[in-house]
């Protein structure tokens, strides 16, 4: 069966930051949608390249070697073993697309760490 996933309602269900929630699964990958507020962590996944998808605010990801800017609208794919850091000053909404093994803090474990995420 074909589902219709409709964004804005996914979102209006949470209002914790830093914490993924999967909307759909694509082959071996889920779509995710997770609300962003302040700084995470440096962190890099070995094996997982991840799509930022902008759907409401501005996401700065902080590169070892430069910024990105990300606006509504706009997606950046961070390839695997880049070491970055997502920022937002202001509450973003945004859509990650990654595969099923990939971990929120990649290769560092702290309290923001998401081992099982939550189907929404």
């Amino acid at each position: 069966m074909v589902e219709v996933v409709n964004l804005v309602q996914k979102l209006s269900l949470f209002s914790d930051h830093w914490s993924p929630k999967i909307v759909g699964e694509l082959n071996d990958s889920y779509i995710k949608l997770v609300k962003l507020r302040g700084e995470f962590v440096w962190h890099s996944h070995a094996n997982e390249d991840e799509l930022f998808l902008v759907v409401k605010g501005h996401l700065l990801i902080k590169l070892r070697d430069g910024d990105i800017h990300l606006n509504e609208g706009e997606l950046a794919v961070i390839p695997r073993g880049v070491e970055h850091m997502p920022v937002a000053d202001e509450e973003a909404h945004v859509l990650l697309l990654e595969p099923k093994t990939t971990l929120n803090t990649g290769n560092v474990q702290n309290e923001r760490t998401v081992a099982i995420n939550e189907h929404i």
